[in-house]
């Protein structure tokens, strides 16, 4: 079984990817009130997670007062529900995984690009926990932008921190030799999520990390592209269908005007899937933050991307129910500028399974999707660190296996020689 612990984890984009991929989560770590209860939620409720019911940690606070080993004299410390799987606290090298989306603002494109001056940047407390807590591997998403050249003194910092060299410190800009902490960086690596059957251009830098002593002859292979882009078209096509349905049957003129806009909504999204060079697939989503206002799908661009695709990015629609008792439909379903999407339909366009819920607000629960790890592209990252993972342990597996029913002088050749290699390497 593979463990994972998960910084940062939002409404579970991530979680449930490397849920998908096999880890089991130990903790997962978020500050957002509304996300947090999410996590909880699904957790409670979803067949597939009664592991995580029983033996995960969902803590609500921030990653740099988080402390997953215990502290003498701080009983607030370590985690609690993991000591019954491991029938003892967590200890350093216990943990398969240490993953996180650490706040991408400092790196945005969409916003000051401060980077290490930015006050939300968490990487100096990822990488304190990489050297608390020696995860096997370790798995850190962002934005594109931290590939961007104005940040290379700091991507280097960080490899150095991980697998040692030279860099500049942030603190000084003053270079230094660091000794490293014992990792192999395999890549910072850009991967577009309509690569992965998302139906969104959503590029996300993800860098993976993995011990030189479990590495060693193993090597990590980046996830591939699984096919042709998924269209909006052919995600939402069920559920704007669902949307517009009680409407239709209504009859008279609301069902004219139901069946007019649906009609132009499938016409130019279809269009879209079929003669766009990008497959017809959504531009990335924007979760925006609490000092912004409001919902929406984004700047100027992404909406006229959107406007392309029948979608109106204006706002986010009430689902039926609230539109219904909010008479918002004609905003919601009904403008000239076609619907709007609801917070599910958005969440489809972010990879969400159709049976992940979220909690709080309209608004609440738009950002939750909008920042969100698409899930397909964290279950493919996470399946190769796995990979590696389940190969090393069979490779050490196979190093210590050692028949019990010969003596060592009669050890077949084969065996004779592994034995050697084994004395030789001082295992």
């Amino acid at each position: 079984m593979l463990t994972s612990i998960e910084i940062c984890a939002g409404a579970g984009g991530q979680a449930i990817g490397l849920h998908k991929a096999g880890f089991k989560h130990l903790a997962l770590v978020e500050i957002d009130q509304h996300a947090v209860a999410t996590l909880r939620e699904n957790i409670r409720l979803l067949d597939g997670w009664s592991w995580e019911r029983e033996y995960c940690d969902v803590i609500s606070g921030d990653v740099n007062e988080f402390l997953p080993l215990p502290v003498e004299g701080n009983p607030e410390s370590g985690l609690k529900n993991p000591v019954k799987f491991l029938g003892r606290p967590l200890r350093k090298g216990d943990l398969d995984l240490l993953a996180g989306g650490v706040p991408c603002p400092p790196f945005s494109h969409a916003g000051k690009q401060l980077g290490k001056d930015d006050e939300r940047d968490l990487f100096p407390r990822m990488l304190q926990l990489v050297e608390e807590l020696e995860p096997k591997a370790v798995m850190i998403e962002n934005v594109r932008g931290i590939k961007d050249a104005k940040f290379v003194d700091y991507r280097t910092y960080i490899e150095a921190r991980l697998q040692g060299g030279r860099a500049k410190r942030p603190e000084t800009g003053e270079e230094e030799d660091f000794p490293g902490f014992g990792y192999k960086v395999c890549e910072w690596e850009v991967l577009e999520a309509s690569d992965f059957g998302v139906p969104q251009l959503r590029p996300r830098a993800v860098l993976v990390a993995i011990k030189e002593d479990v590495l060693r002859d193993i090597k990590f292979v980046w996830p591939t592209p699984i096919g042709s882009p998924r269209s909006v078209f052919d995600a939402l096509e069920e559920s704007m269908d669902e949307r517009y349905e009680p409407y239709l049957a209504a009859g008279g003129e609301v069902a004219e005007k139901a069946q007019r806009c649906l009609g132009k909504w499938k016409n130019d999204a279809s269009l879209a899937a079929s003669t766009k060079k990008d497959g017809g697939v959504a531009p990335t989503l924007v979760g925006g933050s609490k000092k912004h206002g409001g919902a929406d799908l984004g700047p100027s661009r992404a909406k006229a991307a959107w406007k392309q695709l029948g979608v109106s990015g204006m706002g986010v629609a009430n689902n039926h129910e609230q539109g219904e008792k909010k008479k918002s439909q004609d905003r919601d379903l009904f403008g000239a500028g076609g619907p709007m999407l609801t917070v599910e339909q958005a969440a489809i366009i972010q990879g969400f399974p159709p049976e992940w819920t979220f909690t709080g607000g309209k608004t609440a629960q738009y950002r939750q999707v909008g920042n969100a790890f698409p899930p397909p592209v964290a279950e493919a990252v996470g399946r190769a660190v796995a990979d590696v993972l389940r190969a090393a342990h069979e490779r050490d597996g196979r190093a210590k296996v050692q028949p019990l029913d010969r003596l060592p002088e009669q050890l077949s050749p084969s065996l004779a020689d592994s034995a050697d290699d084994r004395q030789g390497a001082g295992v």
